[in-house]
């Protein structure tokens, strides 16, 4: 029982760091420009680790490696604690395992960001986030739009794209189980 809660509690904090970091990379990889109040906490939670990591792995054609692999440092050390938790310290399940948990982190993460941009653009279009959360999602929406109508006025679009990003999730942990 002691296990399963401090299991628990490092995936929740893991989870938190790790999707912050793989947030932090997806917005400057798509350079979304960033609002003053989520943006700020997203830069100010992550920049501990990825200003020393810059200096050792700079940025490259636009793309932040300190904040993936910032993200990737956090998934290892989750990896390993739990691993250390049941009493093994076998180098491959711990990079198996911090593999899974960045491909988990992604997953819930865009999730997240599209059903907030889903409920966002019906409750409240004009929210002070909703440009920032829009351009989240853009661009992995826009090839579907483009395919893809309006019915009735609405935009089923982001379905669509859970279910994609659902379909890949499941692949990917399913390989995960091979390796």
């Amino acid at each position: 029982m002691l296990q399963e809660i401090t299991i628990t509690l490092f995936n929740y904090v893991a989870g938190f760091l790790g999707g912050t970091f793989l947030l932090r990379f997806w917005m400057q990889a798509i350079h979304v420009r960033r609002p003053n109040t989520f943006g700020d906490f997203i830069f100010a939670l992550t920049d501990w680790l990825v200003k020393p990591l810059r200096r050792v792995i700079p940025g490259f054609r636009g793309l932040d490696w300190a904040s993936l692999l910032g993200a990737c440092l956090i998934a290892l050390l989750f990896s390993a604690a739990v691993n250390l938790i049941f009493g093994a310290l076998n180098p491959e399940a711990i990079l198996v395992g911090a593999l899974g948990a960045m491909i988990n982190w992604a997953y819930y993460g865009l999730l997240l960001v599209i059903l907030l941009q889903v409920a966002i653009s019906w409750i409240n279009p004009y929210a002070p986030q909703a440009g920032f959360i829009n351009s989240l999602t853009a661009p992995l929406l826009r090839p579907i739009r483009r395919v893809v109508p309006l019915i009735g006025n609405v935009d089923i679009s982001p379905m669509i794209l859970m279910f994609l990003v659902y379909v890949v999730w499941r692949v990917a942990m399913q390989l995960l189980i091979y390796l």
